[in-house]
């Protein structure tokens, strides 16, 4: 049986898939373009630097790189999980996406610390600052 974090994502993505703007890949993932960017486009090879806001479906905050004090983030693209990796490729240096991520891009079943739980679908405002190439 599905559990209900699973069927309150699966809800929440059908409801919003018929938003103005918000586009459904063929994985799932869907993005809303907030500002299109200019520069380049990050493959799985590159590292990326960006500043991101991470929420729950019900607009609990989890993590954001906009915390006072904190810099922009810089990761390996292969590194993260599966929503982000297909996402920032879709976007260009500048851009700001928001990406709303079904749990099996996300974290699945096994959920990610405390703030995180199983099954949970997630939200993320990502503004993608800079690719380096590898």
């Amino acid at each position: 049986m599905p559990s209900q974090a699973l069927l309150d994502g699966q809800a929440f993505l059908a409801d919003n898939a018929t938003k103005p703007g918000v586009i459904t890949t063929k994985s799932g993932l869907q993005y809303l373009v907030l500002r299109e960017g200019e520069g380049k486009s990050p493959t799985k090879k590159d590292t990326v630097v960006v500043n991101y806001r991470g929420t729950l479906l019900n607009g609990v905050e989890f993590d954001s790189s906009y915390l006072a004090g904190r810099e922009p983030a810089e990761f390996p693209v292969k590194r993260v999980i599966k929503g982000w990796i297909e996402g920032l490729q879709l976007m260009k240096e500048g851009a700001k996406f928001k990406f709303f991520i079904p749990s099996e891009l996300a974290y699945g079943k096994r959920g990610a610390g405390l703030d995180i739980g199983a099954d949970e679908a997630l939200i993320f405002e990502v503004e993608l600052l800079k690719v380096w190439e590898d």
